[in-house]
C-alpha cells in the first residue's frame, strides 16, 4: 500500500473533483444534481482512500508514515507524511466533507462555485496535517484562509461581509509573525524540513525560542482561538451558512492545537515550560468566561460558538501540561469537538432550513413534532456537557487530570467550566425542546428527513463508540504522543544544561 502516493491521492483529489463540476455547464436541475453528485462521490471515496491509510498505518512505528518527498520547480520541497498525531485529524476531515456536502443539498446560490470552495478547503486543510516542510504547511495553513473566507462572504448571513473580513484579518495577522518565524528557523538549522528538525533535540537558544514561540503562538492562538483574540468566531458562525461552521468548527479550529503539538512543544521545550503558567490563565480565563457569555445568548449559533472557545481552552491547557495525560486529553477534546460541534451545528441547520431564524425566544415545544430530533438533539448536548458514556466525557477528564499534576489550581479553576457548560447547554435545549407548542408557526414543523438522518447518525454513532471505547482513538496517537513528550523532555535538559554551563562559567 505504500508503493503509491497515497497522502497525495487524498490530499488532492477533492480539486480533481472540482474541476468536473467547474466544466458542468448549465444551470438547470439536472446540472445542479451532477454537481452534488460529483462532489458527494469525490468526498466519498477521498474518505475510503483514507480508511484505506487508516488500515495500513502502525501506531507502534516511530517516525513518519507514507512518506512521499519531491521537489517543486526547483525552490520547493514537497514532503508529506503521517503519524499519530497528524493521521486523526486527516480521517476527521474526510469523514466529515461528505455530510458537509449533504448538508448543502438545498443550496441554490451559486452552486457550483460554493461547492468548488469546499473542495478546495478540504484539499487545503489536509494539506495541513500532512505537511513536512515548513513552506508547504504555511502555504496550505494560509490558503484555507481564501475558500472560508468566500464561504462566509458569499453565502453567509446579513453581516457576512464584515464578518468574513474580520476572520480573515485576524488570522491572517497572527500568521504573519508565524512567517518571520519560520525563516529564522531556516536560519538556524539551514533546513525547512520538519522531519529534520524534529529528528534531535531542539538547540535553539532559550531566548531565541521564546521570541520564536510568540510567534508561532500569535498565529495558533488566533485560529483554535484562545481568549482574548477570539472574538472573531462568534461573528463568524452566526453569519456562515450551516455546512461553513460545521467545517469552521470541527477542522479549521484544530489547526491551531495541532500547530502547538507539531511545531510550539518540540522545536521550542523550553519557552514552551516558560510560558506555560500564561497559557493556563488564558485558558482557565476562556473556559470560565465564555461559558458565562454563552450562558447569555439568545442565538443559538452563537451560544454554540463560544462554547466551542471553552471547550479549546482545555485543549491548549492539556498540551502544555506537558505530560502523558494532558496531551492525550487535548488530543481526545479535539477529536471528540470535532465530532460533536460539527453535529450540533447542523443540528441548528436543521430547524433553521425550517424557521429562518436562530433566536431561541422563536422555539419551544419541538419535542411534540419532532421526536427524532429532540433524541438526536439530546445526545449531542450530553456529550457536549461531558456525560460519561460520550466522548466529550474522555479529553476533559484526561485534560482536567495532566493540568492537576502539574498545578491544581489550575485543575481546580478548569472544572468550573464542565458546571457552567451544563448550564448552558441544558438551557438551550430546554427552551427550544421542551415546553408547550404554543407558537403557530411550529405547529407544522416536520421532524429530520432521511437526507438530515444521514448525515447526524454517523456523527453520533461514534460519539458514543468513542466515549465507550476511548481506547480505539488513543492507541492510535499514543506512541507518537510518547515521542513528542520525549522530545520535549530531551530538549528541555539540553537546554538547562546549557544554562547551567553558563552559569558555571567565571
Amino acid at each position: 500500500m505504500t508503493d503509491w502516493p497515497i497522502l497525495s491521492v487524498i490530499t488532492f483529489l477533492p480539486l480533481i473533483g472540482a474541476l468536473f463540476i467547474l466544466v458542468i455547464r448549465g444551470d438547470d436541475e439536472v446540472a445542479r444534481r451532477n454537481m452534488r453528485a460529483t462532489a458527494l462521490f469525490t468526498t466519498l471515496f477521498t474518505f475510503a482512500i483514507s480508511l484505506l491509510l487508516l488500515a495500513g498505518f502502525d501506531p507502534d512505528a516511530a517516525g513518519f508514515q507514507f512518506e512521499e518527498r519531491r521537489t517543486w520547480f526547483g525552490l520547493m520541497n514537497y514532503h508529506v507524511g503521517v503519524d499519530g498525531i497528524s493521521l486523526p485529524f486527516v480521517l476527521l476531515t474526510t469523514f466529515l466533507m461528505p455530510g458537509v456536502i449533504l448538508a448543502s443539498w438545498n443550496v441554490k446560490k451559486r452552486l457550483k462555485e460554493y461547492l468548488i470552495a469546499f473542495l478546495v478547503l478540504q484539499t487545503l486543510m489536509v494539506g495541513v496535517f500532512v505537511a513536512l516542510d515548513l513552506v508547504l504547511f504555511y502555504l496550505f495553513f494560509e490558503g484555507a484562509l481564501i475558500p472560508m473566507f468566500l464561504i462566509i462572504g458569499i453565502w453567509g448571513g446579513a453581516r457576512r461581509i464584515y464578518a468574513s473580513f474580520k476572520f480573515f484579518l485576524y488570522t491572517l495577522a497572527g500568521s504573519v509573525l508565524m512567517l518571520l518565524a519560520m525563516i529564522v528557523i531556516y536560519w538556524q538549522t539551514g533546513t525547512t524540513d520538519i522531519a529534520q528538525i524534529l529528528s534531535s533535540p531542539s538547540t535553539l537558544p532559550v531566548d531565541l525560542q521564546k521570541w520564536l514561540w510568540l510567534a508561532f503562538f500569535a498565529s495558533f492562538a488566533v485560529k483554535m482561538p484562545m481568549w482574548p483574540v477570539h472574538t472573531w468566531l462568534p461573528d463568524a458562525h452566526v453569519e456562515a451558512p450551516t455546512a461553513g461552521s460545521v467545517v469552521l468548527a470541527a477542522i479549521l479550529l484544530k489547526m491551531g492545537g495541532y500547530g502547538f503539538l507539531r511545531f510550539s512543544l518540540p522545536m521550542f521545550p523550553a519557552a514552551s515550560e516558560f510560558f506555560a503558567p500564561l497559557v493556563f490563565v488564558l485558558s482557565v480565563v476562556a473556559i470560565i468566561y465564555t461559558s458565562l457569555v454563552a450562558m447569555v445568548q439568545e442565538d443559538i449559533k452563537k451560544l454554540i460558538a463560544y462554547s466551542s472557545v471553552a471547550h479549546m481552552g482545555f485543549v491548549t491547557m492539556g498540551i502544555f501540561a506537558l505530560n502523558k495525560q494532558g496531551v492525550d486529553g487535548a488530543m481526545f477534546v479535539m477529536i471528540s469537538h470535532g465530532l460533536v460541534s460539527g453535529a450540533l451545528f447542523l443540528i441548528v441547520g436543521v430547524i433553521y432550513d425550517r424557521m429562518h431564524t436562530r433566536e431561541i425566544a422563536a422555539y419551544g415545544g419541538l419535542v411534540h413534532r419532532m421526536p427524532l430530533y429532540a433524541f438526536i438533539f439530546m445526545l449531542f448536548t450530553m456529550a457536549n456537557v461531558g456525560l460519561p458514556g460520550t466522548s466529550g466525557f474522555v479529553g476533559e477528564f484526561l485534560a482536567l487530570t495532566g493540568a492537576f499534576v502539574t498545578n491544581t489550581w489550575v485543575a481546580f479553576f478548569a472544572t468550573t467550566g464542565v458546571i457552567l457548560s451544563a448550564a448552558y447547554a441544558l438551557y438551550l435545549y430546554r427552551r427550544v425542546i421542551f415546553g408547550p407548542l404554543q407558537k403557530r408557526e411550529l405547529k407544522q414543523i416536520a421532524d429530520m428527513n432521511w437526507r438530515e438522518a444521514a448525515v447526524l447518525l454517523p456523527l453520533a454513532v461514534l460519539t458514543i463508540w468513542f466515549g465507550v471505547q476511548p481506547g480505539a482513538v488513543i492507541s492510535l496517537y499514543d506512541n507518537a504522543v510518547n515521542t513528542l513528550l520525549g522530545q520535549v523532555s530531551a530538549g528541555l535538559e539540553l537546554a538547562n544544561g546549557v544554562v547551567k554551563e553558563a552559569a558555571a562559567r567565571p
